[in-house]
C-alpha cells in the first residue's frame, strides 16, 4: 500500500454542485437523478456547505407518496439551501495523503470531504465509497 499518496488520487474532480440562491427542490433533482449522495454548496468556487441525500430525505415528502410536484413545491416553500446544508463544512486538501482522508471519515460522523486546492477553491470531492475502492485495489 502506498502510504503518501493524495487525494488527488482517489478523489472525483468531475462535480456537480449547487450555489445557495437555488431552489431545494432542484439539489433533489440533481442528487436523484444522477445517482449521487452528496452535492457541495458553493460561492463562486469556494465551498460554503455540503448536502446530503441523507439531509434531503429528512425534507422530502416522497415517502408519503406524494407526487413530484407537490413534494417541490413543498421543499422550495418550506426551506433554503442554507437552512438544509451543512455549514460546518470539514475539507480537506488535495495534496493531503489519503491516510488523512480516512481519519476525518472513519470519525463515523462525516462521508464525504469537499477536497480544495491551496487557494481555498473547490477541486474535487473524496467520499468514503472512493476510500472503499481504493482499498480494495490494495488487495
Amino acid at each position: 500500500m502506498k502510504h503518501n499518496e493524495p487525494v488527488s488520487h482517489i478523489m472525483s474532480n468531475e462535480l456537480l454542485t449547487v450555489h445557495a440562491a437555488q431552489k431545494v427542490s432542484e439539489v433533489y433533482t440533481l442528487l436523484t437523478e444522477n445517482r449521487i449522495h452528496h452535492v457541495p454548496v458553493v460561492n463562486g468556487e469556494k465551498p460554503i456547505g455540503l448536502i446530503s441525500s441523507s439531509d434531503m430525505m429528512k425534507l422530502s415528502l416522497d415517502a408519503y407518496g406524494t407526487p413530484d410536484s407537490a413534494n417541490s413545491e413543498y421543499l422550495d416553500s418550506q426551506f433554503t439551501i442554507e437552512q438544509v446544508m451543512s455549514n460546518n463544512l470539514v475539507t480537506i486538501g488535495a495534496d493531503e495523503p489519503i491516510r488523512t482522508a480516512a481519519e476525518k471519515l472513519s470519525s463515523g460522523s462525516l462521508h464525504s470531504l469537499p477536497v480544495v486546492g491551496e487557494d481555498g477553491m473547490l477541486v474535487g470531492i473524496v467520499t468514503t465509497t472512493d476510500l472503499v475502492k481504493y482499498l480494495l485495489d490494495q488487495y
